[in-house]
Formats: C-alpha cells, structure tokens, sequence
C-alpha cells in the first residue's frame, strides 16, 4: 500500500530531494578531500549552492558512475548573491565553527541555510524555528512521557532534538530566527557549541548520559536585523559564532530574473500559466528597489517606508499579479493592479507610509513618465488608486 503522507504532493520540496540528481552528481564529480562527515566537497557545495555558470560539468574519465547519475550536467544556480560569501559559509562549517547569517527580512537566509546543510550532510530537515515560546527542551532533547511513566529515564524514552540529531549522526543542525528565543533558551546553546556535548543527567550512570557531537557536526542559525532587540544574543553566545550577513541582491537584472522565475514557478505550482509581461516585472521590481534603498536608479531622493520591501515580498506580489492574470483574464489590466498591491506592502508596519508611497508617485514615477516611459506613464495615471 502507497503511504499517502509522503506520495502527497507538496507545495514545497526540500532541497535534498528536489536536486537530488545534483548532489549525486557532485558527490561523484568531486573526488576530492572532504571534511569529516560530508557528503561533498567544500568546492563541490559552493557549485552546488552557487551553480556551474551555466556550463556542462562532467565527471573525469575513468570515474565510477553510480547507476542513474549523468555523466554531464550543468548545475542550476539557486542562491543569488556573492560567491565569496557562500566560500566563507562553507569554510565556517568546514571548521565546525557554528554560523550565523543576518540581514535583512527576505535576504533568503533560510534559503542559503537549508541548501548549505543539504549539501553538506544531506538534511535541510534538522532545524528548530526560534520563537518566544521555544523551550530549551526543543533545543536538546524531551521525553516520551508514556515510557517515561512506564519506565522511567532510559534511553528508550529519550525524545533527541533535531540539534541533538544532528550532533550524533556529525550533520548540520539549524536554528530559525535564534534572536526570537528568550535569552535563557539561547545561552542553551553556548555550553553545547563549546563543548560540543550534551549531558542527560536523568541517564546518570549510563552510557547515553552524554551524547558526543561526532566529527562534521556544526550549526546554522539565522537572524533579522529588524529582530535585533527581541532577545538580544550574550557576548558569549556570540563568540560561538562566525558572522555572514546576507544583503539584498545588487543587481536590478540579476533581481529581475529571480523575481520572475520564482514568481513564475509559484503560479505554475497552482497550475496556471505565468502571463505578466516582462515589463511589469520590471518596473514592480524597480519600484521596490526604489522604496528599500531610498534613492532611484536615476539618483533621485526617495522616502523609505517602515516596511521591509524585500525580494521575498517583490515575489509574492509577482505571483499573486499572475494569478490575477490565470483566474480573471481580460477584466484588468495586470498594470494596473501593482498600485494596490505596492499600497498593501508598505502599510503594513505602519498606515501613514502610504503617504511615502505617494510621495515616491509624485516623484520618480511622474518623472519616468514625463520622459515618455509607456509603463510608467500608466502607473502615473493609477495615482489615484493611492488614496484609498
């Protein structure tokens, strides 16, 4: 019988299963050295992260293929932002040193973190989502409260956390929005990255009252710059740490084209073609480009909202104008949507930035217009969809 829980279709894959072909590819591509406990090499993780430029790689002639892996194959790039960063994230945990990776909302931290450990260790799936309620329990390990009633402390009652998991298979735990957990739960993590073992007093006496971390265990975690002041981290948790931040994409084409193919990818995901013309892709992704650096493409002053206007919200909002598209062809012109749309980002942190959104109308906007750009001359005309 078909397990239905795992053949379901789901809306998100993981990165191990989604490019499996890559990461037997690369493990076979690669021959080289590898630290303790990886599955690929550290050159071999930065292409898979990064891609190979579009150029075909092939295995070397004389190397054992295993069944069903290509002998040629160009690998996709997946994260969109500097090579020497993701270097300096592979070296970081080539040295078992934990890792983490600020920026802003949207930078595709939690991206750059599940295709690292992926690559590394096979698993996306070891990872703790830090919020205010997370209890140190879920940063180590909990029981099984039926055994443990049963039969008291044992190892057989012990419920290992996903960083617990992780530390005695040597693999790559990761910890989501670590600044959102209390300062107690996160000091937690201190004792465990220094010495690299987690006692269980319970099991006193035993051979499982501590669990070693074996070689190739190391720890991912990410951060928001905006979250700085929730649960500010300890000097010493901090040490513990090499620090990567992960910044907006530099480039408006580079921006551009991962807008529109995730965007695409998503209304494709619900089975509807993707019909938003280049041009709105364009002009939406330069709009929020505009409103996070607060100067235009043309150096022309621009008030910042409060809001984060992230990559990851130029996506959604792609998307949710191609699903516009699919479900009511003909009754608007998508153009004319992106207004509303830009209004529902911008005020989300607060009401009154609608007014820098109106701003930036009368501004950049009116100016593309007046120099005769069609797309933003149209946008120009939707002003008054702003007052609302």
């Amino acid at each position: 019988m078909t397990d239905t829980l795992t053949s379901a279709p789901r809306q998100v894959v993981p990165p191990e299963e989604r490019y499996a072909e890559e990461l037997a590819f690369l493990a076979t591509y690669d021959g080289g050295a590898r630290p303790p406990g990886w599955l690929l090499t550290p050159r071999a993780v930065v292409t898979f992260v990064m891609g190979s430029g579009g150029q075909a790689l092939k295995v070397p002639e004389g190397a054992d293929v295993p069944p069903g892996v290509p002998r040629r194959l160009v690998v996709e790039g997946k994260f969109v932002g500097e090579r020497a960063l993701v270097e300096r994230c592979v070296v970081t945990l080539a040295g078992e040193r934990g890792l983490l990776l600020v920026g802003e909302p949207g930078t595709a931290k939690s991206l750059l973190s599940e295709l690292l450990a992926a690559a590394v260790c096979g698993t996306s799936g070891l990872v703790v989502q830090g919020t205010a309620g997370t209890t140190e329990d879920q940063l180590k390990y909990g029981w099984n409260y039926a055994l443990l009633l049963a039969q008291g402390p044992s190892a057989g009652a012990l419920v290992p956390s996903p960083v617990l998991t992780a530390m005695r298979r040597g693999g790559i735990a990761r910890v989501e929005e670590v600044t959102r957990c209390l300062p107690e739960v996160q000091d937690s993590l201190v004792s465990l990255l220094s010495e690299r073992r987690i006692a269980v007093p319970e099991l006193a006496g035993t051979d499982a009252a501590l669990a070693h971390a074996a070689p190739g265990f190391s720890l991912i975690a990410t951060a928001n710059l905006r979250d700085k002041g929730v649960s500010e981290m300890s000097a010493a948790l901090k040490r513990r740490f090499n620090f990567e931040t992960v910044g907006p994409i530099p480039d408006l084409d580079a921006e551009v084209a991962l807008v529109r193919r995730q965007a695409r990818a998503s209304v494709e995901r619900a089975g509807a073609p993707f019909r938003v013309d280049d041009a709105v892709v364009e002009a939406l992704v330069t709009a929020f480009r505009d409103l996070r650096e607060g100067r235009s493409a043309e150096g022309w002053e621009v008030e910042r909202p409060s809001t984060v206007m992230s990559t990851a919200e130029a996506v959604a909002v792609a998307g949710a104008l191609g699903l516009a598209a699919a479900y009511f062809p003909g009754d608007r012109d998508v153009l004319g949507l992106l207004p509303g749309h830009l209004l529902g980002v911008v005020r989300k942190d607060d009401p009154s930035d609608a007014a820098r959104l109106r701003g930036y109308w009368d501004g950049p906007v009116r100016r593309r217009a007046e120099q005769g750009a069609a797309t933003w001359r149209t946008l120009w005309e939707l002003r008054g969809v702003l007052e609302g």
